[in-house]
């Protein structure tokens, strides 16, 4: 057996490479040029028939590449262009197939429909005439005198759109451009227009839309990101204003009012997301002077102020500052009666401040609308049990603390009240009866309120005291029920309820 060596193995690896490129240049002496593009286009045609746009585009750019003067690849390839949504590619491509074939009907009539649909109304007029001189077929005739008058229509109603705009009439304006558009569907001028004449009449969401098709329909439209990022940033929405203005930066880096305006929207978005994060954390005091500075930072977009105070209301209610708390959610309620977060915020600070019928009607007007929200179910559910139990016994207004009071205040209000109620300090019999009742309830109200169970308890509208209340099982608490025989020897001063013998002489 001969032994190979490395560099013939090598070598005789390339054979079939070089088998294959003598037979393509074979092919090509003998008129495989034609061959290999016709093959290109017929699998094409396959492909494009089966729905597969990408392989079958591959195959008529082989067939472009293959014959610059084939007429028929330009074509197929501007009918994948069109099935794929690309029209702007399409163009070019039948403008060479009526340069090779200048009586191509159909191409042209296919050409003149697109400029058409980009607005280029001249340029498609000059097609459908030239369509209708070149001998057509009767449906070819026909879709091109439609087409024609369609245009001549357009025409008008560019020129009466283009009037009313100038004389502020948006309203018209912009049911003219409706017609034009309808048919324009690719025209960015006639959207641009449009969403002026919606900016005019207040309807952003509608200028956004037309904004967004013409910032794709027109290649490097700054103009049309820096319109969307400055309509966002009046409407509030910092997020999306910062993405838009930095698609127009992307475009161009030295765009002076897109720079201008980005830096003023990455500050504001710096600190509206340094005082969510804070939030997060529930560093409400933190939180509210950093929403402050935002308000500082905008104070000349109605927007940012409310959404500002908003979060400000849901801090100072979170950090029971009831008193701000009510008055902030009440301003931001003044400007939007059916702002939900700002009903619930401000219910809630009612509910600390003991105000249950008001805290009951904000948590009902905020279900009216947002009739899911399991929090609003909740609080409603807790504002009802809470003025039942206003009611009946309220352990706080016993002490004469507020609900958001500390342990500390709580033991100190009792301590006072203990001393002052204690029975021994009355003589008459029906007063020392007052007092021991009195007493009771003062007792029972420090334990409750200094346990954080019973006092969550409590807080929900349960009585820990009260076995009617209970949910099933719950907390074991002392009994209270019976009477002043069990307080004999009771230390008010004690840290426990029931510490050391203490009598009044």
């Amino acid at each position: 057996m001969v032994a190979i060596s490395p560099v013939a193995h090598k070598l005789l690896s390339y054979v079939p490479l070089l088998l294959v490129l003598i037979d393509l240049r074979y092919e090509g002496v003998n008129g495989g040029k034609d061959g290999g593009v016709e093959n290109h286009l017929e699998m094409g045609k396959k492909l494009l028939a089966a729905g597969q746009l990408a392989d079958a585009l591959s195959h008529f750019h082989a067939a472009v590449d293959g014959d610059p003067k084939n007429y028929m690849a330009y074509y197929r390839r501007a009918t994948v262009y069109l099935a794929m949504g690309k029209s702007k590619s399409a163009l070019p491509d039948l403008s060479k197939v009526i340069e090779l074939k200048p009586d191509f009907t159909s191409a042209r009539l296919q050409r003149g429909n697109l400029l058409l649909k980009h607005g280029k109304l001249d340029e498609a007029e000059n097609d459908f005439k030239k369509v209708l001189k070149s001998n057509p077929s009767s449906r070819e005739e026909q879709e091109a005198q439609s087409q024609l008058k369609k245009s001549d229509e357009i025409q008008r109603l560019v020129a009466q759109a283009q009037n009313d705009f100038d004389r502020k009439d948006y309203g018209s304006a912009t049911s003219h451009l409706d017609i034009i558009i309808d048919t324009c569907v690719w025209d960015a001028d006639s959207r641009e227009m449009r969403a002026e004449c919606f900016i005019q009449l207040g309807e952003m969401g509608k200028a956004i839309s037309d904004l967004k098709a013409a910032s794709k329909l027109k290649s490097d439209n700054t103009q049309a990101y820096y319109k969307l990022s400055t309509i966002y940033y009046n409407l509030g929405d910092h997020e999306m204003s910062l993405n838009e203005v930095r698609e127009c930066l992307k475009l161009d880096p030295d765009h002076k009012q897109c720079f201008s305006h980005y830096k003023q929207v990455k500050k504001l978005n710096k600190q509206i997301q340094a005082a969510e994060e804070l939030i997060q954390q529930q560093k409400y005091s933190d939180a509210v002077s950093k929403y402050e500075s935002v308000m500082k930072t905008e104070p000349n977009i109605p927007q940012f102020m409310l959404n500002a105070k908003e979060r400000i209301c849901h801090c100072l209610s979170k950090d029971q500052q009831t008193a701000r708390a009510i008055s902030v959610c009440s301003e931001v309620l003044n400007a939007g009666p059916h702002n939900v977060n700002a009903l619930k915020d401000r219910a809630e600070a009612f509910l600390q401040d003991d105000q249950y019928d008001e805290a009951i009607k904000d948590f009902e007007s905020a279900k009216e609308h947002s009739e899911n929200d399991r929090q609003i179910k909740e609080g409603l559910e807790r504002a009802h049990r809470l003025l039942k139990q206003s009611k009946k016994r309220d352990y706080y207004k016993i002490l004469g603390v507020k609900r958001t009071a500390q342990k500390k205040e709580i033991i100190k209000a009792y301590r006072k009240l203990a001393q002052q109620w204690h029975p021994d300090n009355f003589q008459d019999e029906e007063e020392k009866k007052k007092a021991e009742k009195k007493f009771i309830d003062i007792a029972q109200a420090k334990e409750v309120l200094t346990d954080p169970e019973m006092r969550s308890k409590f807080d929900q509208g349960e009585d820990p005291m009260d076995p009617e209340s209970q949910q099933g099982g719950g907390h074991h608490h002392h009994n209270f029920h019976g009477g002043w025989d069990n307080f004999q020897g009771f230390n008010p001063f004690g840290s426990g309820p029931f510490n050391f013998k203490f009598g009044f002489n």
